[in-house]
């Protein structure tokens, strides 16, 4: 877990001037790894610092972005979140609880039919997984149907 020096001395690195604000803004990323929406952090971080706004998170997040050190995901339709994690991964959606995890390429590659997964995008990033996820009691190999298009799945070439 990074502290607010190394936060600092990261934001540094990325030429960010590294505003108390900004500070709290990455370092909530980096220690929730939630991938949360402008709204959930605001609502986190509003109590410690009163003169934060939506307005101000958002565009500490787009400068992230612009700097690449987070990455921004619509895993849902009309909703923006935020992963700190900038390194090639993939993101599955519970659609039982909503969480979002973070999931590594090989699992997909491994576990998900060529033809169920996602395209990957413009920047080589995986999109998205949509499912249930273990805690909600169902895993991908339960699936029978993709959430996404409702197409049978075939597990049999796995």
């Amino acid at each position: 877990m990074l502290n607010e020096e190394n936060i600092s001395e990261f934001l540094k690195a990325n030429s960010i001037k590294p505003s108390y604000q900004r500070l709290k803004i990455y370092q909530y990323l980096i220690d929730k790894k939630n991938h949360p929406s402008v709204d959930m952090i605001f609502k986190e971080l509003v109590h410690k610092i009163p003169t934060l706004s939506r307005t101000t998170v958002y565009n500490t997040l787009k400068l992230f972005i612009e700097k690449n050190i987070t990455s921004l995901l619509t895993i849902k339709e009309n909703e923006a979140r935020f992963d700190a994690d900038v390194s090639l991964h993939g993101h599955f959606l519970c659609t039982k609880c909503g969480t979002i995890y973070d999931i590594a390429i090989d699992a997909i590659e491994k576990q998900i039919p060529m033809k169920v997964r996602n395209p990957i995008d413009a920047n080589g990033k995986y999109n998205k997984l949509v499912t249930y996820c273990y805690s909600c009691g169902e895993t991908v190999k339960n699936m029978k149907h993709c959430c996404n298009c409702g197409q049978r799945l075939d597990w049999s070439n796995n």
